[in-house]
């Protein structure tokens, strides 16, 4: 017995030796062999219920890698035969290993581990976040794309001309095409770089770059080391994408307008929400160099009924040198077909990655409210930090490529519909001009410095947008008049009333002592703030009349007409009542009108209706105060409106404009409207009409009256004009609607109307 264990013993040690020498000779054998094997970077997993592919699981870290056995013989691709290029052997050599990319990336992004923490100075925006742009040296060419760039932060409401209160530093070197190959290519830009005063390793610098790399490979090779600066990138690739600290920006193209931008062409009436094609796409197929493996087997997936995905490969100069047996069948097909009736056709849009991991399809198909699916592993999609892309895009993965039928089939029309209107509040509110999406990144950039103030992820993904939703105001969105029905919340039930006073208070029967008479009837009146912008003395608080709501008298210190839309810190509710101090209106008029307002939160709600109009003798707008059928503003001689409204008016408005309409003491009505229809996109709501409603001054003769002023008019001709270049476009929206007490005009007892002083005006 005790041989037997003996032998067995012998034998189980003798085969554990065995195989410990088998695998020392493999790794022998292993560690001689010249093996390299790429290295793929860990693309994010995309979980999404029917909208999203589900990558294939990863390989477990702790599995040791398979060994293949050396084989001569080249495997065959997925692609039929004669779609593979033959690449010759000088192509071969030209494109660079594995390794020569790891040591490029590593010598640009030295500082990968950067964090707005450790690589950025907080100190210098203890002054507020402004944004300084290095002067032109001698002999600088900007291109027009990086012209925009600059001249959109110079109008900004953060450039600053003061180096010493500069919060964060732009270049002047144009860095957006980093391609060799490109005319547009910068040389000695890391000299240029490093010789700024004020460079220090690119701490609190910002670098815009849309192109980078080159042919074939086209890596992130900038050419210069960005140091601690952030980057501004377009086709940012997640394995060197330093989180919270760079940006994704999208690719967008020289012509890509300054301000304004095209409109989306989702229409209200654009029902139901399936269109002709199920799945487009239409654009180049490239035969050689990286990003031509997608694109190649569009054709695997293309039925020519409702999945139309045409490709060519005829384009650059040695293309007939370079093309496979599909091509002229091809560009054959390629040419049948209209790419503007494609996308404004189809529900959804593929945006396949190019020779980098952006897209200038990505944008196309955002403003045709077309929905992007996106097939380009690795990419950082453009402000995903803030943006929540999974509610406006199919996010899928190239290696499931033939699922991508399915996977849009299986997307309910509910859901279309919805995915569809997010692409174009998205694209109106940061991708339609380049100014958008500088301002974008600024604003991303304040909200990292001011995390304290920051918003949160509803102010970005919901109407009006981030840009238009200043954290600084509130973090509480229910204190923005935006979101009251998707918190289902409601407004505030009383109102301040603020009376802007600029003529002297002669008696107790001025117009103005009248006016707060009536207002502090109203049982919504929560208090009355009078701003007195006149240039005589104060009156003594016993001229004013006694009320039973709270009377605040507030001297303006500068007396400016811009002056009336201060958000004063004495204004607590959330509707304003902003009245001229000759305003005529009853108790009546004031109740009805706050009572419509409150269904219309955002928007202003009065009583005084103007229109504009396009001059085309004179190719500019035009301001009429003509009694007509529809209008595009209600002045705010008498209109309710949120007080947020305010607090735009006074930080989200150019200085310059400010400052003209405080010259002219004029269009600060007109400056209000604009700013709330450019939010809202939406027209102001007028009530009931009063054709007794005048808009004199007391006195007509007055020099304080502007209303007597001969220029008043020319001058509002003016006002619309500037105001529109400011945004770049006409925000103002025309309507025919008009809000009438129930039972108004009608032939009843005056006994069975609400509202019945209203009438009798």
């Amino acid at each position: 017995m005790q041989a037997k264990k003996r032998y067995l013993l012998v034998s189980v040690g003798a085969g554990l030796l065995f195989l410990v020498y088998l695998w020392g000779l493999q790794i022998g054998e292993f560690q001689q062999q010249p093996y390299q094997y790429h290295q793929f970077p860990q693309y994010p997993q995309y979980h999404q219920s029917q909208e999203a592919y589900q990558p294939l699981p990863q390989r477990s870290p702790s599995r040791p890698p398979r060994h293949w056995p050396e084989s001569t013989q080249q495997l065959e691709p997925y692609l039929e035969g004669g779609e593979q290029e033959e690449d010759s052997p000088q192509l071969h050599h030209q494109h660079t290993s594995p390794r020569e990319r790891r040591a490029i990336r590593d010598n640009i992004y030295k500082n990968k581990r950067c964090r707005m923490e450790t690589c950025f100075d907080f100190a210098r925006c203890q002054s507020g976040f402004r944004v300084y742009i290095y002067p032109p040296q001698r002999g600088d060419e900007i291109s027009e794309t990086y012209q925009k760039i600059l001249s959109s932060i110079e109008e900004s409401r953060f450039h600053t001309k003061d180096p010493s209160r500069a919060c964060l530093f732009i270049l002047a070197v144009d860095t957006l095409d980093r391609d060799q190959l490109s005319a547009q290519y910068v040389q000695n830009v890391r000299l240029r770089i490093q010789n700024l005063p004020t460079w220090n390793d690119g701490r609190n610098h910002l670098i815009f770059n849309l192109y980078s790399g080159t042919w074939p490979d086209y890596t992130e090779d900038l050419g210069f080391e960005v140091g601690q600066a952030m980057l501004a990138k377009a086709s940012a690739d997640v394995v060197n994408f330093r989180p919270n600290f760079d940006i994704s920006i999208p690719l967008f193209s020289k012509d890509h307008p300054l301000k304004g931008g095209g409109i989306g062409y989702l229409t209200l009436n654009d029902a139901p929400p399936s269109r002709k094609y199920l799945l487009v796409f239409k654009g180049k197929r490239y035969l050689t160099g990286i990003g031509s493996e997608t694109r190649n087997a569009l054709y695997h997936i293309h039925n020519g009924e409702d999945i139309i995905l045409l490709t060519t490969c005829k384009h650059g100069k040695d293309w007939e040198k370079h093309k496979d047996s599909r091509c002229d069948r091809d560009n054959e097909v390629y040419s049948k077909f209209d790419y503007q009736e494609l996308l404004h056709n189809s529900s959804f849009c593929l945006v396949p990655r190019g020779r980098r991991l952006g897209s200038f399809r990505f944008l196309e198909a955002l403003q045709a409210a077309c929905i992007p699916v996106i097939l380009s592993n690795g990419w950082e999609l453009p402000f995903s930090e803030v943006i929540d892309w999974r509610k406006a895009a199919i996010l899928g993965d190239e290696r499931l490529l033939l699922q991508v039928p399915s996977i849009t089939r299986s997307v309910g029309r509910d859901r279309i519909l919805a995915l569809r209107q997010q692409t174009q509040f998205l694209w109106d509110a940061y991708f339609s001009s380049v100014t958008k999406i500088v301002l974008t990144t600024l604003e991303i950039i304040q909200d990292r410095v001011d995390s304290h103030v920051s918003r949160n992820r509803l102010l970005w993904n919901s109407l009006p947008g981030g840009l238009h939703a200043l954290p600084q105001y509130s973090t509480d969105p229910s204190q923005f008049p935006f979101y009251f029905a998707i918190l289902g919340k409601s407004p505030s039930q009383q109102f301040t009333a603020v009376i802007h006073t600029v003529t002297p208070l002669q008696s107790q029967i001025s117009p103005v002592v009248k006016l707060i008479i009536a207002v502090a009837k109203s049982k919504f009146c929560a208090q009355i703030v009078v701003l007195w912008n006149c240039d005589k003395p104060l009156p003594p608080r016993n001229k004013w009349p006694s009320t039973s709501v709270p009377l605040t008298v507030i001297e303006g210190q500068t007396k400016t007409m811009s002056s009336r839309f201060f958000p004063h810190d004495v204004i607590l509710t959330d509707a304003v009542l902003s009245l001229d101090e000759d305003s005529v209106l009853s108790t009546n008029e004031v109740d009805f009108a706050f009572i419509v307002w409150q269904s219309f939160p955002e928007r202003i709600v009065g009583y005084p209706a103007r229109s504009h109009y396009w001059d085309s003798s004179r190719s500019r707008w035009g301001y009429t105060s003509k009694w007509t059928n529809d209008f595009s503003m209600v002045l705010t001689g008498a209109a309710f409106y949120h007080r947020y409204y305010h607090y735009l008016f006074t930080h989200y408005v150019p200085a310059s404009l400010l400052t003209m309409v405080d010259r002219m003491a004029n269009c600060e009505d007109i400056l209000m409207n604009f700013l709330v229809s450019a939010v809202t996109k939406q027209s102001p709501i007028k009530v009931t009409q009063k054709k007794q409603y005048k808009e004199t001054m007391m006195s007509q003769g007055s020099k304080s009256s502007r209303w007597a002023d001969p220029d008043h008019f020319a001058q509002r001709q003016t006002c619309m004009n500037a105001f529109s270049h400011w945004l770049g476009f006409m925000p103002l929206v025309h309507s025919q609607m008009r809000l009438d007490p129930v039972l108004f005009r009608d032939q009843v007892s005056i006994l069975r109307k609400k509202y019945r002083d209203i009438e009798r005006l």
